[in-house]
């Protein structure tokens, strides 16, 4: 019996189909897909809607009716039309309906976008308001001026201009810039992380990351090398510490063990020569065998030659692995008519089955239950200790002269046996992941080991990876352990008991998909700590779907991984390597440091621009920087900037400090020292060469000037002054942490050289060469060098302001909150149609899934019906089975209704363990190579009828079951 979702790759047999739908296993990970598991969220949404049918409507009993039917039917909704379409009108409409949930940075940055844009707005008015009653006052009341029809056009271009000095204001105020400097820092992002391995599939994982307090790793693959090799062995009652020379084996056990592993291994495993010159060999089919076949290559003996001797088809009887008796076995027939069955799997069970053991000389002597139990103390838990999966080599010979056994009896079969080694496998930790954990550690990210494989090679790989380490109070748990420890007696689980667990947990062994998903629910809803976690999860195969789904942060396996992993994933690792997750770290730390750059640079500016246009414009009555140069200068503050600091490449330092959090805002008090610091040179300066300038540069002054007065030199000074400004703060932009070397790495970002040079050459044209367009007058070159030393001197203020601490400024308050919980109004979180949450939005993303899948079956039964109505043309028709699509015709059927049993996998069900992967099975005959059976797709049952199949031999079934 095969349990839905199991892949048979060998072997020939028959299916029961005992459940289907939402009941079998891939239905249940696609309903933990689609809801996410959390069924409190389910009811709080239903209660949410009930409480919106019932203010819309009075007939609170006909809709209640009808929600639960349409929530019974959810998953199937898709199948109601001939052509498996979407569902009715309503619920496209719903779909299209803008999503308001935003991810932790882009609420940050609307919130401030927000203050930033009403402060713009109403110094823009009050601005505009200023001019007008300045300019009414003066002319009509102080000048006592009548208003004259032949000066309407005047008065009217007055006003035009003040309007247009007010809309200069709020444009230069509006950080327009914000959400393009996050696309092009979030898509910059991305094309380089596919260079460190990391395939983005939802951009705000990027940033995520860069928040990520926990990680939960899968062992096999991502900090192993998924390379299994043999590095010690227990051949002729002797320890061996490494591979024994050839000539050390005595020839019979030689022999025994060639033949044995050559027969007793799947022939698709095979050891195929390196791609590359200088690479290593590759492992092609179960990795534990491959092992074993490459330790015959280390003894110098070639597998293949066996194979070739005895091949696959005369293989007698073949007792495939179970993964409750965890082995192997294949019987040989010799020419003599005896038999000789060679076995293998885990140590401690083929062990006991064992009555002898070869000696040193290569001879069977007695195994008593004592010897037995000194090897377990003195092999194989020191094997284990060390992380290596103990693999027993074992057989028995049947005599010709005895009548032959009963092979379906395997009981009886696999006892008696006789022991030829006791072999240690080890899956090599790769050799950058001890380092790269360091690095998230030091980071303040905890990482846990998620593994299906036994306790002690978990705790052994986890010493060598620096999960745990010597002396340290960390717990390492079991899958049952702990589920025992959160679940009440009632078997249900409690947070409160999860919150005890899992802040000192690092190793989860023997664990189960549901155990994996249960564990990342518990720490993301965990209040232990002010901070919300934020979860990072590891996964390849279709069962991590739900935990990958469910947390922050979903790495796929790009090699090992199922397609269901990585649709479910945010990310994938096309390298299978861990350190790819420290490099998503970096880059996420480093797009959130790249927004902070980009705002210190911009809202410098915006203070400078905005004071400078305000006060010039009500002192003066008009702005010193005209419309034209302030979109310039717009131009250089949102676009150009946003390009260049939002393009800077990440460094070491960023693990060097803790994350951020979610409530952590985006202006620190170093920032807003930064912004008000330079902001004063720049305003002392600017007002300095306005009030000042003419008398300094000895040259003509530009205030009061006519309305149509042709540019000049005093205006242009100060207008060229305060870019070259904005060019050298730039540079200091680049650091907002207090650092003191700014031109630390600025080589390293060809862009933002390019953007600094080509802005500066720009600069040069507009001056020179911009004339009345752009209300500019040329300059001298005296005129231009004392412009680029005023510019300069914000490299040598920001010095000066570094040397201030932060601590002493007490005064200065964060900007950039992320929007309270609190602050959300009751009603726009309990009532607002057009809002999805998060468990809205997974439940339509696990739809999309299952709808997919089930669309392809039903595709696939077309063909099936196609090919019966051929194949029985002219004949009886037999009759008609039902499908998975009579889910649909029964109206009875509700998901609620039925209460799936979730199996978890415990001790005796260990994937990682599995010394080799064939079908659950014993063949009836030995030949091995038939088509692949997929027993997740079930087309042939009915809800309340036994299953039925068709004849294995007909070509029906044939196409059923490839299906």
């Amino acid at each position: 019996m095969l349990l839905s979702g199991t892949h048979v790759m060998e072997g020939s047999g028959r299916m029961v189909v005992t459940a289907v739908g939402v009941n079998s296993q891939t239905g249940i990970i696609f309903t933990l897909l689609g809801a996410g598991g959390d069924e409190e969220e389910k009811e709080k949404e239903k209660e949410k809607k009930e409480k919106k049918s019932k203010k819309q409507d009075g007939a609170v009993e006909n809709r209640n009716k009808a929600k639960a039917q349409d929530g019974a039917a959810m998953e199937m909704q898709p199948l109601k039309s001939e052509d498996g379409g979407d569902g009715d009108e309503k619920d496209k409409k719903k779909a299209n309906l803008p999503k308001k949930e935003k991810s932790v940075l882009q609420g940050k940055l609307t919130k401030l976008a927000v203050q930033i844009g009403k402060a713009g707005l109403l110094m823009s008015a009050i601005t505009v308001i200023i001019l007008v009653l300045y300019f009414v006052i003066d002319t009509f009341w102080v000048q006592k001026r009548p208003w004259l029809a032949e000066c309407t056009p005047i008065y009217i271009q007055y006003f035009v201009k003040f309007f247009i000095i007010g809309v200069t204001v709020l444009v230069v105020a509006v950080p327009e810039g914000l959400p393009l400097a996050v696309t092009i820092s979030l898509a910059y992002s991305v094309k380089k992380m596919m260079k460190d391995n990391n395939l983005v599939r939802h951009l705000d994982a990027c940033e995520t990351m860069g928040n990520a307090t926990a990680i939960c790793s899968d062992k096999t693959g991502t900090l192993t090398m998924n390379r299994m090799t043999v590095v010690q062995a227990y051949i002729n009652e002797k320890h061996y510490k490494k591979i024994p020379e050839p000539e050390a084996i005595p020839e019979k056990t030689m022999a025994y063990l060639v033949t044995g592993i050559s027969v007793n291994c799947a022939y698709t495993s095979k050891i195929l020569p390196p791609e590359k010159e200088g690479g290593l060999p590759r492992h092609v089919g179960n990795k534990t065998e491959c092992a074993l076949l490459g330790l015959l290559l280390d003894l110098k003996r070639d597998y293949q030659d066996v194979r070739n001797e005895i091949p696959e088809e005369d293989l007698y009887k073949v007792y495939t692995f179970n993964s409750v008796r965890k082995s192997m076995s294949t019987v040989l027939k010799n020419s003599d008519g005896s038999f000789r069955i060679f076995s293998k799997g885990a140590s401690e069970i083929v062990l006991k089955k064992c009555f002898k053991i070869l000696s040193a000389n290569g001879e069977p002597k007695v195994f008593r239950p004592r010897d037995r139990d000194d090897i377990v103390k003195t092999v194989i838990e020191p094997m284990a200790s060390e992380g290596l999966r103990t693999i027993c080599l074992a057989f028995r010979d049947f005599p010709a002269g005895e009548p032959e056994p009963e092979w379906d009896n395997e009981n009886d079969i696999v006892t008696g046996l006789t022991c030829i080694a006791v072999v240690g496998i080890e899956d090599p930790v790769r050799p950058e992941v001890p380092d790269a954990i360091k690095k998230c550690q030091r980071a303040g990210i905890t990482v846990r080991m998620v593994t299906g494989d036994n306790i002690n090679t978990a705790r052994a790989i986890a010493l060598k990876c620096g999960i745990l380490n010597p002396g340290e109070d960390f717990l390492c748990l079991e899958g049952k352990d702990f589920n025992r420890r959160i679940r009440n007696e009632k078997g249900e689980i409690e947070q409160e008991r999860i919150d005890k667990i899992w802040p000192k947990l690092r190793v989860l062994a023997r664990s189960s998909p549901t155990d994996k998903h249960t564990l990342v629910k518990g720490i993301i809803d965990s209040t232990v700590f002010d901070q919300r976690q934020v979860v990072a999860v590891t996964g390849d195969g279709t069962n991590d779907g739900p935990a990958l789904k469910k947390a922050d942060v979903g790495f796929a396996m790009g090699i090992a991984g199922t397609d269901v992993a990585k649709e479910a994933s945010d990310i994938i690792l096309t390298d299978d390597n861990f350190t790819s997750i420290v490099k998503a770290v970096m880059w996420g730390r480093n797009v959130y440091d790249s927004i902070s750059k980009f705002l210190q640079f911009q809202l410098t500016v915006n203070v400078v621009a905005v004071i400078v246009a305000f006060t010039g414009a009500c002192i003066t009555q008009d702005s010193p920087l005209k419309a034209v140069q302030m979109l310039w200068v717009n131009l250089i503050m949102d676009t150009l900037a946003s390009l260049a600091l939002a393009t800077e490449p990440p460094t070491e330092a960023l693990l060097l400090r803790k994350p951020y959090g979610r409530n952590k805002p985006l202006i620190s008090r170093t920032m807003m020292k930064n912004i008000l610091g330079h902001a004063f040179y720049q305003l002392v300066v600017v007002f300095t060469l306005l009030f000042a300038g003419e008398k300094i540069f000895d040259i003509d002054s530009g205030r009061n000037a006519p309305l149509h007065a042709p540019p000049s030199e005093h205006y242009t000074i100060v207008f060229n002054t305060f870019v070259m400004m904005q060019l050298f703060n730039e540079i200091n932009a680049r650091k907002i942490h207090g650092e003191r070397n700014v031109f630390e790495g600025i080589f390293n970002n060809a862009i933002f050289c390019s953007i600094v040079l080509g802005t500066f050459v720009v600069q040069i044209i507009i001056v020179q060469f911009g004339g009345k367009p752009f209300s500019c007058s040329e300059l001298t070159i005296e005129q231009w060098l004392w412009s680029i030393f005023l510019g300069m001197g914000t490299l040598l203020w920001g010095q000066l302001i570094s040397t201030i601490p932060t601590s002493r400024l007490k005064f200065l308050k964060e900007a950039g909150h992320g929007t309270q919980k609190e602050e959300i109004p009751e009603e726009e979180l309990a009532e607002d149609v057009e809002e999805i949450d998060h468990a809205e939005r997974e439940l339509r993303r696990g739809q999309i899934l299952w709808f997919r899948g089930l669309n392809r079956i039903q595709t696939q039964i077309r063909v099936v019906n196609a090919f019966r109505s051929s194949l029985y043309e002219g004949l009886e028709k037999p009759e008609t089975r039902s499908s998975i699509h009579n889910f649909m015709t029964h109206p009875e059927f509700r998901i609620e209704d039925s209460e799936p049993h979730i199996p978890l996998i415990d001790d005796t069900d260990a994937e990682d363990d599995a010394p080799t992967k064939r079908n659950s099975s014993p063949p009836p005959s030995p030949n091995r190579n038939n088509n692949a059976v997929d027993s997740g797709i079930h087309l042939t049952t009915d809800k309340n009828k036994s299953a039925t199949s068709s004849s294995p031999g007909s070509p029906l079934h044939s196409l059923e079951t490839s299906l």
